[in-house]
């Protein structure tokens, strides 16, 4: 005991002592029955009263070891909150040394999430919100920053946003910039712990002042955790992708939900009819369960981020439309008579809305167009009888030829058409084109017009282009004539078009218009401005020379944070950095943008995503890795005739710009494999099988093993296809150019590919025997040794194992017994081993590396 004692006081030998604790400590739990305390008792006190050695070596190997024992779950509860905890807070003790102190509170914040969140709150949390305010310690300051994130994800929202909050305030104004930088870099795991209202309210104004701040390091920082930071806001309702009943988790949506939004469920396959409706099913009754539902969701999504605006989570995406079929016209306020008051008489009218409001196919496939400038007190009013206070309203919403347009704003939709007119091109101007030439000639209609007939309704809905209207729905109250909605949906449309929010405009609007196309409400303008800024070049100069990269790779994020629908700000962007001279912000993208396909739909990937994917394919290699990694995954999301278009350069993908880049072509190979499903037998046969030939010849072995994978999986194709005669002329091609080929690593190949076709039952046994086994056999009698000993291994190991040759006996099965005897009286000796006896191994892989081929 006294050399023991002797020999702990060289530190190295108690560096050593603690790398071995964790071990001893896995020992001991493993015989737990015989030595119950031993660790407890004598290890782990000197573990910890090794944290505050005078050694440095001697306290970081005690702090890995400490850490070590709690990943592994080694200490017991007891012990963590008995022993470990109160030394750690002893060693941050205002009078501890500088260097332990700070180590400390390192080992706090790391061991945090192991401890659980219960030990964190109560003994680690008082004294971490004490060291962010150090103010004699700005190292001790720096580490509390760095790892505020992770303490903010321990501890929950609650504790985050009480205790935590005006300490990262504090930390993201000190003096050092150090401290603010990690402040930045954990900017998203503080975000994620806060709810959406301080998100968007103190949060996004604290990052706006590191994005400003004096120290560039602190700027570089902040703009690389911009991107991550704005994907914290986002929603279901404001990204598009919303919920499906499978993937709903179930902190955003309550068990009734669920079953509410079940038994609501429309299957895309199916369309209402109305001859399929039971003749006793009232509308109105169908209508208001199905937007209760909907409803319900939407206040206690808006109930759990009370900072989303609630008209974002009213925006549903297509998916939303389709549970939703029946409930077109629910956000319209005049609509609220006959579907939020199901007590109302409506069976004089069921026959007559059965065929518009139960089922319409323009609303229910359509993708959702935005929510705009919904009027609360005009919705509140409709909500209720109309009352005589308020008879002005009353007058506005009944009377059709009331002037709802002045002749101010009369003036102004005549100058706003004439700034549009030269840009009638663009579908969305257009559009818009439209409903203003629609709301003039509603605002001139005679005021005494008091009713419309229904042969007239339907020639002016055709006329004023109804279904385009962003927010103009046909009314089912008889009592209010079609013409008042389109003059109230006219006045929305000006609200709406005076905010610029979704109007695209073309490169000669003016540079404040331009701005303006790219507001939105899902975050704040601040911080989406700041992001758009990236590209610009004067921030490379100011902030990052590979600022542009790391927005690039944030892109994504954003794009779904935004969602489709505000697609239009980050356009300009994304066609910036795909044309960016760097050719790592390039390869970014081309990574990423099979991901961004996903999320914008097959209408703007295919007007704005491939012309982009196009030029990737013409870029340098390191790009073009990109998408060719990706392939499959984006020609997926294609339309099949746009598809089909890309089978013309697959062939260039052979040509790189460095031949000893061998890896490319084996990718080529990987995602022609998944490729085959996309396309026809006529279309693999005539452009995939020659790509696939020409690797199988490849100089490199690691290129051909994959190419005979991807040929075994084409002959599947082509056999199984009506009629199979692409799958026998492919057959044919093989015996030719590899069976009979005058290089004997043509005819290995040959062998390789008959290995596999058998291994992953490409082709029947009887259809193999007639097509391939006859020229295989003929292999037995090859002059090159190599040639014969996988041809050993493939009878031996993969032929006779078929049912197909052990249970009937057949002039095939006779003809490979033959074979095999030949061979195992062959001259080499490595032939007569493999003909011989039969390894374990299988694999062709293995059998690939074991047998003697060239590389290069």
């Amino acid at each position: 005991m006294l050399q023991v004692r002797t020999f702990l006081t060289e530190p190295t030998v108690r560096a050593e002592l603690m790398e071995q604790v964790p071990h001893i400590a896995l020992f001991c739990q493993e015989n737990r029955p015989s030595i119950p305390y031993a660790f407890s008792k004598y290890l782990l006190p000197i573990v910890v009263r090794y944290l505050a050695d005078q050694n440095n070596q001697v306290r970081k190997t005690s702090q890995a070891a400490l850490l070590a024992l709690l990943e592994q779950e080694l200490i017991e509860r007891f012990d963590v909150e008995t022993k470990v905890c109160p030394v750690l807070i002893e060693l941050t003790a205002p009078d501890s040394n500088d260097d332990v102190k700070t180590e400390a509170v390192a080992i706090m914040c790391k061991m945090a999430p192991m401890v659980g969140k219960d030990i964190t709150e109560r003994l680690i949390l008082p004294r971490f919100c004490e060291m962010c305010c150090d103010c004699r310690m700005f190292h001790v300051r720096k580490v509390c920053a760095a790892n505020f994130g992770d303490i903010c994800s321990v501890v929950g929202q609650q504790a985050t946003e009480e205790m935590l909050l005006p300490r990262f305030f504090q930390l993201c104004s000190d003096n050092v910039w150090g401290v603010r930088k990690a402040c930045a870099e954990c900017f998203m795991a503080v975000s994620c712990a806060t709810c959406q209202e301080i998100r968007r309210t103190k949060l996004s104004a604290l990052f706006i002042n590191l994005i400003s701040d004096p120290s560039r390091w602190v700027r570089q920082a902040a703009f690389q955790s911009l991107g991550p930071f704005i994907s914290t806001f986002a929603n279901p309702s404001s990204s598009g992708q919303y919920f499906k009943e499978e993937s709903k988790s179930s902190e955003d949506m309550s068990v009734e939900d669920k079953n509410r939004i079940r038994d609501q469920e429309v299957p895309e396959d199916v369309q209402i009819r109305p001859e399929d409706v039971p003749s006793d099913l009232s509308v109105s009754n169908s209508s208001v369960q199905l937007e209760n539902t909907v409803e319900d969701h939407a206040a206690e999504t808006s109930r759990k981020s009370p900072g989303v605006d609630s008209s974002l989570l009213c925006t549903l995406s297509s998916e939303s439309h389709q549970e939703a079929a029946s409930n077109d016209n629910d956000k319209k306020p005049g609509n609220y008579k006959s579907t939020l008051r199901p007590e109302v008489d409506t069976s004089s009218q069921d026959s007559a809305l059965l065929d518009q409001e139960l089922y319409n196919s323009f609303h229910f496939w359509r993708t959702p167009l935005p929510e705009i400038d919904l009027d609360i007190e005009l919705e509140q009013d409709a909500r209720e009888t109309l009352s005589p206070e308020r008879p002005e309203k009353t007058s506005e919403v009944l009377v059709p030829g009331s002037p709802n347009i002045t002749m101010a704003t009369r003036k102004e939709l005549e100058e706003m058409i004439e700034n549009l007119e030269p840009h009638i091109d663009d579908p969305d101007v257009k559009a818009q084109v439209d409903v203003l030439s629609a709301a003039l000639r509603a605002s001139s209609l005679d005021a005494q017009e008091e009713t419309i007939s229904t042969e007239k309704k339907s020639d002016l809905q055709d006329e004023l282009g109804i279904n385009e209207l962003p927010n103009c729905k046909i009314n089912q109250d008889d009592s209010v004539p079609l013409i008042s909605d389109a003059v109230e949906s006219m006045d929305s449309t000006l609200r709406y078009i005076h905010n610029d929010s979704d109007l695209s405009t073309s490169s000669s609007f003016s540079p404040d218009e331009e701005r303006r196309t790219k507001v939105q409400d899902v975050v704040p303008q601040a911080l989406l401005d700041q992001y758009l800024s990236m590209t610009d070049p004067s921030r490379a100069q100011t902030v990052d020379t590979e600022i542009a990269k790391h927005c690039a790779y944030s892109l994504p994020g954003v794009a779904l944070t935004l969602g489709r629908q505000n697609w239009h700000c980050l356009r300009e962007t994304y066609e910036t950095l795909a044309s960016d001279m760097q050719w790592k912000v390039r390869r970014t993208l081309a990574f990423s943008i099979h991901e961004l396909a996903v999320i914008l739909g097959d209408q703007l990937t295919a007007a704005d995503l491939v012309p982009i994917f196009n030029g990737f394919l013409k870029d340098l290699d390191e790009v073009r890795i990109g998408v060719l990694k990706h392939l499959h995954d984006f020609l997926k999301l294609l339309h099949i005739d746009k598809r089909r278009e890309y089978l013309y350069q697959l062939q260039e993908f052979l040509v790189t710009d460095n031949s000893r880049n061998w890896r490319f072509r084996a990718e080529l190979a990987e995602q022609l494999i998944l490729l085959l499903e996309l396309y026809s037998p006529r279309d693999v046969y005539d452009y995939l099988r020659p790509i696939a030939l020409n690797l199988c010849a490849d100089k490199v072995s690691s290129v051909r093993w994959i190419s005979y994978k991807l040929v075994s999986e084409m002959v599947k194709k082509l056999h199984t296809a009506t009629p199979p005669t692409f799958g026998v002329d492919l057959i044919n091609e093989l015996v030719e150019n590899f069976g009979r080929c005058p290089k004997w690593s043509g005819r290995q190949a040959f062998v390789f590919v008959c290995q596999t076709v058998i291994e992953d039952d490409c082709l029947p046994m009887d259809q193999f025997a007639m097509h391939l086994m006859p020229h295989l056999l003929t292999l037995a009698n090859d002059r090159v040794p190599n040639v014969r000993v996988l041809l050993a291994k493939t009878l031996r190991q993969t032929l006779l194992e078929k049912e197909y040759f052990l249970a009937s006996a057949s002039c095939h099965q006779e003809a490979v017994e033959q074979t095999i005897m030949a061979l195992q009286m062959d001259r080499d000796s490595d032939v007569k081993y493999f003909a011989s006896i039969h390894p374990a191994s299988t694999k062709i892989s293995e059998d690939a590396m074991s047998t003697a081929s060239s590389t290069y």
